[in-house]
């Protein structure tokens, strides 16, 4: 079977997909709490960085495709353009202002949990590249960075329960991303805090009879969950609550799991997530594939099915700009996979 693998013509494609974005002020789908008149301000008033690509987590996670893109593939023909755009946004100014917003005890739960994901992502993406203007980058963003690491360790512990949706709400997903940050920066506590909620959720969880996919969703909530367990467990405790969690996957069952969803309007916002679905499927279809024990019949089916989900979706990064404002990272993060 052949994998699907990221090359530097598709790099430049996704590239040039996100700087048509990241600076796109209008459509614009502002998620704003006022307490004022004097709070009635466009985006880019709000959010003097991440006021593009229609929403503000989308616009974060633009800039992070574009600085791994960068990373990988120095040689970039973009990568001029990338570096002034970066360079342009991440300044000293313009993250006042961005916490200044933050800190409006209004905005308290302002991207809860999926943003703040995303932009502990985007400095730690920042943080492990050679590139000689990242450590300034990196520097003016820390005080958001710090925001969001305290706005985690205040939140785990009072959420009873998780998110089991397949939105931006799903906390499978934002704890996947914030272990990795946490790991790459050495945050011992919050690592620890991360480990212990995901346990205190997910640990006694079998039988998953993954009732998806909803009709906006962009994320797998049983996938996802298993995303997140296998980061968090040891190898062979992994193995042992994967094969309760779920224990028919080599008879293909949940048979969901291994029909790509349907996509019949990309220019209805909502409908457009499944495409985003598909390849977030894809991605950790092929993570889990990877924890897998040698010879295990899971894995060539995982790694068969996330080629279909794949597929499915890779060719519709630019159908609408409903979905040309996102999709190119979770092509990103399942091509990488």
């Amino acid at each position: 079977m052949t994998t699907t693998q990221m090359t530097p013509a598709m790099a430049s494609r996704f590239a040039s997909l996100a700087l048509n974005h990241l600076t796109r002020e209008f459509p614009n789908k502002l998620m704003h709490a006022m307490s004022s008149a004097q709070d009635a301000r466009t985006p880019r008033q709000l959010h003097p960085i991440f006021y593009g690509s229609y929403d503000w987590h989308s616009c974060v996670h633009g800039y992070w495709l574009l600085l791994r893109l960068l990373n990988t593939y120095p040689e970039l023909p973009e990568a001029e353009k990338i570096i002034t755009v970066v360079g342009q946004h991440f300044t000293a100014e313009n993250v006042a202002g961005e916490m200044a917003y933050l800190q409006q005890p209004q905005h308290a739960g302002f991207e809860r949990p999926y943003g703040w994901a995303w932009f502990l992502a985007l400095t730690q993406q920042l943080q492990e590249m050679a590139l000689p203007q990242a450590a300034e980058w990196a520097k003016n963003l820390a005080p958001m960075a710090r925001f969001f690491e305290e706005s985690f360790t205040a939140f785990l512990p009072k959420a009873t329960y998780p998110l089991r949706v397949g939105s931006h709400f799903n906390t499978a997903f934002a704890l996947a991303l914030t272990l990795n940050y946490a790991r790459s920066v050495k945050h011992g506590p919050l690592c620890a805090l991360i480990e212990e909620t995901a346990r205190r959720w997910h640990q006694d969880d079998v039988h998953c009879q993954a009732w998806e996919p909803g009709g906006d969703e962009f994320l797998s909530p049983s996938l996802m969950e298993a995303e997140l367990m296998r980061r968090v467990l040891p190898g062979e405790e992994f193995i042992l609550w994967f094969d309760r969690f779920l224990p028919e996957l080599a008879q293909r069952q949940p048979a969901t799991l291994f029909t790509p969803a349907t996509v019949t309007d990309r220019s209805d916002g909502k409908i457009g997530h499944l495409d985003g679905l598909n390849l977030s499927r894809a991605w950790c279809q092929r993570s889990l594939a990877s924890a897998l024990p040698a010879g295990d019949a899971r894995t060539a089916l995982l790694r068969h099915t996330a080629e279909e989900h794949l597929h499915s979706a890779l060719d519709n990064l630019d159908s609408d700009y409903m979905g040309e404002h996102w999709l190119a990272t979770f092509a990103l993060l399942a091509l990488e996979a």
